[in-house]
């Protein structure tokens, strides 16, 4: 059964913050080039679970392969604490850096491997 909650999260130096709704069950870790060297563990959730509450004016956009992901990163700490993209079936998602979510014990939960790099 999914528990759903609503956090706060955000970049290192506060000028990104968000809230967002999700179930923390399904947090993957992937291998690709990026993630990888980010660090970063993912969970997912619909647009409208997700609302960006400031900082909105201090991202920065990347995108490499495929170019479906918008990572976005803090223009001031360069922290990327979520990416917007497309599901495979071309419908809107917004990523989380469950890493980036306060009051999360990261030790707690279980992290299912991704291999993105074999995507």
């Amino acid at each position: 059964m999914a528990v759903m909650r609503t956090y706060t999260g955000g970049c290192h130096c506060g000028e990104v913050r968000y809230e967002a709704t999700v179930d923390l069950a399904n947090v993957m870790s992937c291998n690709c080039s990026i993630c990888s060297k980010l660090g970063a563990l993912w969970t997912f959730v619909k647009p409208e679970q997700f609302a960006l509450r400031s900082g909105e004016d201090c991202l920065t956009e990347y995108r490499f392969n495929r170019k479906v992901v918008e990572h976005l990163s803090c223009t001031v700490c360069g922290v990327e604490s979520f990416v917007r993209g497309k599901m495979p079936d071309g419908s809107d998602v917004v990523g989380l850096n469950v890493r980036c979510l306060d009051g999360v014990d990261i030790a707690a939960l279980p992290v299912k491997p991704v291999d993105g790099r074999s995507l």
